[in-house]
């Protein structure tokens, strides 16, 4: 089946392109009362599954909360409190830089790669954007007692923990392994999927490793993300709100009171996510999703004017 048209984008009165792909949101039951696509269909969330990793390495020991577990479960910028952040969970395990095994980049975020250029730096394995997330990975092998060498291996305990939780929070087994582009284990699921599992997060008990995770990353979307990332300014807007993307067009929400959706883009557009995921918050009735209107379109700009915008098409939803 070919998944529908989500997203358009319009410049000077014409559609110049489509992004198809799936999306689906879940009541505050947990029923499914928005899709487009096909959302049971297996897709790597990426990035989305950050969340789910830290709970994963809770559950195993590690002692990380508020911005450090927030970083731990984020795609970070690279901004300098996120490089100290990372520094200090290698340092508290006794680690440092070179134990990462996350390739050297430069930080996602433009400006401040012109920042760290402009002043001799260079690309590196601690503003690469899955430094956070490594280095709490390699902070729970030293407190559960398992070698860091390796941790990226698949059959690692870390790991194989890491997959038990995909599973049991996405209430979907594995269909597929593969390597993420920081080197880490990447399990597939569905976008249905990806939607349990946010909500799951979200309703948790306080104090589970699962509510640790969801309040660290809504109290402070500036670690989750970065401090201009469409993320932050997500969760900023809608208090209550949990976002986390995913590289090739994936993004993954829940709202405190259980409703929650994901989105896939077929082709990895990133510049069609948000205003699906906005569309999504709005079909579901999410408070505060109706302010979202700089958010529900991506403007493009010709010259020194705007001539046209990413917007959900007609009807999708």
């Amino acid at each position: 089946m070919i998944n529908p048209v989500l997203v358009e984008v319009e410049r000077s009165g014409l559609v110049e392109s489509r992004h198809r792909g799936a999306a689906v949101g879940l009541a505050a039951d947990g029923c499914v009362a928005v899709r487009a696509g096909t959302p049971e269909a297996a897709i790597f969330p990426r990035s989305a599954n950050k969340p789910i990793q830290a709970v994963a390495m809770l559950r195993s020991g590690l002692e990380l909360d508020g911005e450090l577990l927030a970083l731990a479960a984020g795609s970070h910028s690279g901004e300098a409190f996120h490089v100290e952040g990372t520094e200090k969970i290698l340092a508290g395990a006794g680690l440092g830089e070179s134990d990462l095994r996350c390739p050297a980049q430069w930080p996602v975020d433009p400006e401040v790669a012109q920042e760290v250029a402009r002043s001799g730096g260079a690309p590196s394995r601690l503003r690469m954007n899955c430094s956070g997330k490594h280095a709490a990975m390699l902070a729970t092998c030293v407190i559960a007692g398992w070698p860091t060498g390796g941790y990226l291996d698949a059959a690692h305990p870390l790991q194989v923990a890491v997959r038990a939780a995909v599973e049991e929070l996405a209430g979907e087994p594995v269909v597929a392994v593969g390597v993420d582009g920081c080197g880490a284990p990447l399990f597939a699921v569905s976008t249905l999927g990806v939607a349990r599992a946010f909500r799951a997060l979200v309703l948790a008990g306080e104090g589970t490793p699962e509510r640790r995770v969801a309040d660290a990353m809504r109290t402070h979307p500036q670690w989750t993300s970065g401090t201009r990332r469409e993320e932050r300014l997500l969760m900023d807007a809608v208090p209550g709100l949990l976002v986390k993307c995913g590289a090739e067009g994936v993004d993954a929400f829940a709202y405190a009171d259980g409703r929650a959706g994901a989105v896939k883009i077929d082709d990895g557009a990133m510049r069609a996510r948000t205003p699906i995921t906005v569309a999504l918050a709005r079909a579901l009735g999410i408070p505060g999703a109706d302010e979202l209107d700089s958010l529900a379109t991506v403007e493009l700009h010709g010259g020194e004017g705007v001539v046209g915008a990413v917007r959900v098409a007609p009807g999708v939803l």
